[in-house]
């Protein structure tokens, strides 16, 4: 990097900080710093979707695959993601935005107070908060060991800046920051991954050209989708997975949902993200699959080779152009990811734990936001520093296998909870399958794995724990069934159609635990 590299950088965050302080003008309430007050377009609550769901991961751990595996990276990666989401555009989308609209919550878990009862709702609070600690904190490490390949500053120093500036903008400017400031993350990831395309193409002339080069011996295998450790069976759990991940169960999409002005417009939010899904990351990937042909990676795994290719072909400005599209895509899961777990713990969590928390009016209730996400924030960068240790290895095995074998259990009482079919499926159900899924991905990942020559293939390690607490969560709800009148009418509403100009909701100071409420209705009055 030189000046010009230094300078679009710094721009970038000097602009990313300006957007948080112009968005803290509308935040008023909890309800703007959480949800957007339901007033958040849905074609930005699309890209904000789309862009919350991206990390530097992707251009180390995942190029990383790339460089070793070729298409695989996108066809069980991506493709999974976008299919999960447009199956959500119908199923889960519409639904979601209806918890804000009718029950007048700002945290999506703050609903599970009547759907089950207080204990389930903060045992998955409670782990959804923990796991997203540790995922966050993979990603900070993924961009941090960007940074070194460029400017040559260590990993904390490099986790160090990019929380830093993160926790301004999102801590002041809410939700709204985050959207918008993912939205010119969108652009500038638009022209820095067009750019790198062109450059790689513009190489490929010795090797036979962009259709030719799968020809060359160092690309051999790398047109094969399903390759590796990357098979069917770990194509249709991650294509689970992500159906509930990225439709609400990591909390921080379910947010661009909540934001829109309707169930109708979070459908059309979540299309939109899933036509990005499925298009755009093809530019990114590209060059990641032919890079073997074009730089030699240093580090094992190759999660060096995007950015050792980056420098070798795109000139100053254009380098710190790319540098800063790796910055916006981790920033903006980050922020994102900080913003909902804020609205798990001031809204689901602080009122179990304190009677204070109870009566926060409008404006505590804020301040407390603000200090969560900043705790949330340096608890994740604390742990950064530790992703490469023993416990944690390298950054694609904890993105992979810790958040994608523990997400299961969480999100499914979750969002399997927001469905008719699923009604008599109660406390029980929910906390059964939650600690099973648990227990499974413990034994599965460690016991199991230890004691089998040459380990437990990773395809079951992510997916034995969701097929566990899917298959406990329908079969108790059967064989206990514990709909209630209360239960079935909230089911009810959240899943009738005629939504009408619901628009924005207010949502209360907080709700009480005790009384298992949600909003500012008393128990079994849900109209």
């Amino acid at each position: 990097m030189n000046s010009l590299d230094w300078a679009v950088l710094i721009g970038y965050f000097g602009v990313m900080i300006a957007i948080g302080v112009w968005s803290h003008k509308r935040v008023d309430n909890v309800s703007d710093f959480f949800t957007a007050g339901g007033k958040m377009p849905w074609w930005l609550s699309g890209i904000s979707h789309h862009m919350s769901g991206y990390s530097a991961v992707m251009f180390t751990g995942y190029a990383g695959i790339a460089y070793t595996y070729g298409v695989t990276s996108f066809v069980t990666w991506s493709f999974p993601i976008a299919l999960g989401i447009a199956i959500g555009s119908k199923l889960f989308a519409p639904r979601i935005n209806r918890l804000r609209s009718r029950l007048h919550v700002a945290s999506p878990l703050e609903y599970l107070k009547n759907r089950y009862n207080l204990k389930t709702q903060q045992a998955l609070a409670w782990s959804g908060m923990l796991l997203k600690i540790v995922d966050v904190g993979a990603k900070w490490a993924a961009i941090a060991t960007l940074l070194s390949v460029f400017t040559g500053v260590s990993l904390n120093q490099g986790i160090l800046i990019t929380g830093a500036i993160t926790a301004v903008y999102c801590t002041i400017g809410g939700l709204w920051a985050d959207a918008l400031t993912e939205l010119g993350q969108f652009i500038i990831q638009l022209i820095a991954g067009i750019a790198m395309f062109v450059a790689v193409v513009g190489k490929l002339g010795p090797h036979g050209g962009f259709f030719g080069v799968w020809d060359e011996p160092a690309l051999q295998g790398h047109g094969k989708p399903l390759v590796g450790p990357y098979g069917t069976v770990f194509l249709l759990a991650f294509l689970f997975i992500k159906l509930f991940e990225y439709n609400g169960g990591m909390l921080n999409q379910a947010q661009r949902y909540m934001a829109t002005g309707s169930a109708r417009e979070a459908t059309r939010s979540a299309r939109l993200s899933a036509v990005l899904w499925l298009v755009w990351p093809v530019v990114l990937f590209f060059p990641m699959w032919v890079s073997p042909l074009l730089v030699h990676a240093q580090k094992p795994d190759g999660s060096d080779s995007y950015g050792l290719m980056t420098e070798q072909l795109l000139p100053h400005g254009l380098l710190g152009l790319v540098i800063v599209g790796f910055f916006s895509h981790t920033m903006a899961m980050c922020s994102s990811d900080a913003n909902a777990i804020a609205a798990v713990f001031t809204r689901d969590v602080a009122p179990a734990l304190s009677e204070k928390a109870r009566q926060w009016n409008e404006h505590k209730g804020l301040i407390a936001a603000r200090l969560t996400t900043v705790v949330f924030l340096g608890l994740s960068m604390a742990v950064a520093t530790q992703v490469n240790s023993p416990t944690f290895k390298d950054i694609i095995t904890v993105v992979i296998k810790w958040v994608a074998g523990l997400m299961g259990p969480i999100a499914i009482p979750m969002m399997l909870g927001l469905l008719r079919a699923f009604r008599k499926s109660g406390p029980t159900a929910a906390l059964t399958s939650w600690a099973a899924g648990l227990l499974a991905f413990w034994l599965v990942n460690y016991p199991i794995n230890w004691s089998v020559e040459g380990g437990v293939p990773l395809e079951y390690q992510v997916s034995i724990p969701l097929a566990v607490s899917l298959v406990l969560y329908i079969l108790i709800g059967y064989v206990k069934p514990e709909d209630t009148p209360e239960r079935d009418a909230l089911i009810e509403r959240i899943n009738t159609d005629d939504d009408g100009s619901a628009g924005a909701a207010a949502v209360p100071a907080q709700a009480g635990p005790q009384d298992g409420t949600v909003g500012t209705q008393p128990p079994g009055r849900l109209s």
